[in-house]
């Protein structure tokens, strides 16, 4: 009886407990100005992969603009420097565009101290999931949707009302237009991350899915 007392208590907990234990704790621990200090540090690295990705664009922004100007042909710009100013916005747009994956690699490297493994398993598979998806609602809008769109709004010109596009507001039209479809297709995402969580479930989806398919809509 006294051998037994004596025992460590460690041997005596089973054996998955102390990798369950291993899973659920963060990796190394950082004071606050050393997480002040790396959040600066990624911050500038993400700030540079956008003036970069800027710069390229800025250097084929005569191609960009060719495709961005294909659903509504010829556009116009009022002011001297509406040209200027909305290529500098599709360049930098189009930058943030092409630096994305490494603006979310130096956030997924700030943010990897301090979760756990089991929460670095889920977001290796939800962060890439979201970027493509994202992209994907892009596509679908620029090609698809936007110049059924233009054709739309173009039928309603008349002899007395004909149709003149500036080209900074076309831009903003175009923004405004692809963005929210791309947040839209992160809609699969969501709903099995809230499946994952417990706050909806099948039965409950097949019940309400007129709501559903409304709110995808």
């Amino acid at each position: 009886m006294t051998d037994m007392a004596e025992k460590n208590p460690l041997e005596l907990s089973p054996p998955n407990s102390s990798i369950s234990r291993q899973n659920d704790i963060p990796e190394g621990n950082m004071s606050l100005i050393g997480h002040l200090e790396e959040l600066r540090k990624r911050i500038i690295r993400s700030l540079i992969a956008i003036c970069i990705g800027s710069g390229i664009c800025y250097y084929f922004i005569e191609d960009i603009m060719h495709y961005l100007t294909l659903p509504a042909g010829k556009l116009y710009y009022m002011q001297p420097m509406e040209a200027f100013f909305t290529y500098l916005k599709v360049a930098i747009f189009a930058g943030f565009l092409l630096a994305l994956p490494i603006v979310l690699y130096e956030i997924w490297c700030f943010v990897l101290p301090a979760l756990t493994i089991r929460e670095r398993k889920v977001l290796l598979l939800v962060v890439p999931s979201s970027v493509i998806l994202f992209f994907g609602g892009l596509l679908f809008s620029f090609f698809l949707v936007l110049p059924a769109a233009i054709k739309f709004f173009i039928g309603f010109g008349t002899d007395n009302l004909m149709p003149l596009f500036s080209v900074g507001r076309y831009f903003d039209f175009i923004i405004s237009f692809v963005l929210p479809f791309g947040v839209v297709f992160e809609l699969p995402l969501i709903v099995v991350i809230l499946a994952k969580i417990g706050f909806i479930n099948s039965k409950f989806l097949l019940k309400k899915w007129r709501i559903v398919i409304f709110l995808a809509f």
